[in-house]
C-alpha cells in the first residue's frame, strides 16, 4: 500500500493513518521537528538519513504550521509518543514483540515492567549501549547482535537526534526487524523519567511549551535557536 505524503521544504512528510504504516514491509520510521530540521541543515549525514526514511512523521506544531503557510499543505502532527502507544496496542493484539535500544538500564527496566502491566501480550527486550558520542565497529556489531538474537517485530531506538537516525541508517540492512522507529525522548516519557505534557497541551499544539517550562535550561536552544 502506498503511503500518503506531503512535501515540506524537500522532505516527504507522512500524512496518512498510523495503521497504514504497519501494512508496509520493512519500514524505517523517523520524525521531523523544528530542532531536527535545523540540525539537518548543518549535518549532511543526518539530513540524508531523514530523507531516506520510509516514513517521516511531522512531530512538531512548527512543522505543521510552516507546511500550511508555505505550501497550503494540511499536515497532521503525529508525535513519536503517539506512534509508540499505537504500535504497542497493535503488538498486544497480535502477541507481537519489540526491542528497545538506548537509554540507561534503569530506564529500560521500568519500560519493560510497564509493558508487562499495560501490554501483557507483548514480548519485550532491550539493550543499553555505551554512552559515547560515536560507536566503534565492535559497539555496532554488539547492538545489532542483541537485536537480532531477540528477533523482534519492532525496534524502538532512543539515543536522541541526530545520533539515533544516523545509527539506524548505517545499520538498517543488518537489523532483522520489520519496523525500526527512532523515537528519542519517548523512552523517558513512557518510563516516567520525564513527564509528558497533559492532553490539553497536546491538543492545542503546545506540547513543546509544556516541555520547555519543565526543562528551560536544557531545551531553550532546541526551541529558540534557529541557526
Amino acid at each position: 500500500m502506498e503511503t500518503v505524503n506531503s512535501e515540506f521544504l524537500g522532505y516527504s512528510m507522512y500524512n496518512g493513518k498510523l495503521m497504514d504504516i504497519l501494512l508496509k514491509g520493512k519500514t524505517i520510521v523517523n520524525t521531523l521537528n523544528q530542532y531536527s530540521f535545523c540540525l539537518a541543515e548543518e549535518d549532511k549525514n543526518f539530513k540524508n538519513a531523514l530523507l531516506q526514511s520510509d516514513v517521516l512523521l511531522p512531530d512538531g506544531i512548527s512543522i505543521v504550521l510552516s507546511a500550511k503557510f508555505l505550501s497550503g499543505s494540511e499536515i497532521h502532527k503525529i508525535a513519536g509518543a503517539d506512534l509508540h502507544e499505537f504500535i504497542l496496542k497493535y503488538l498486544n493484539s497480535v502477541y507481537g514483540s519489540c526491542f528497545y535500544l538506548g537509554s540507561k538500564n534503569e530506564t529500560l527496566e521500568v519500560i519493560k515492567s510497564k509493558i508487562v502491566e499495560k501490554f501483557p501480550n507483548v514480548n519485550c527486550g532491550s539493550y543499553s549501549p555505551p554512552f559515547k558520542d560515536s560507536f566503534t565497529e565492535e559497539d555496532n556489531d554488539l547492538m545489532v547482535q542483541k537485536i537480532n538474537e531477540f528477533n523482534p517485530d519492532v525496534v524502538f531506538v532512543g539515543m536522541t537526534a541526530p545520533k539515533q537516525e544516523k545509527w539506524v541508517h548505517q545499520n538498517k540492512d543488518r537489523i532483522q526487524a520489520t519496523y525500526i522507529c527512532s523515537i528519542g525522548a519517548v523512552f523517558d516519557y513512557f518510563s516516567g523519567t520525564i513527564e509528558r505534557p497533559n492532553d490539553v497541551w497536546v491538543k492545542y499544539g503546545l506540547e513543546w511549551l509544556g516541555r520547555f517550562m519543565k526543562e528551560p535550561k536544557r531545551l531553550w536552544k532546541r526551541y529558540f535557536f534557529m541557526d
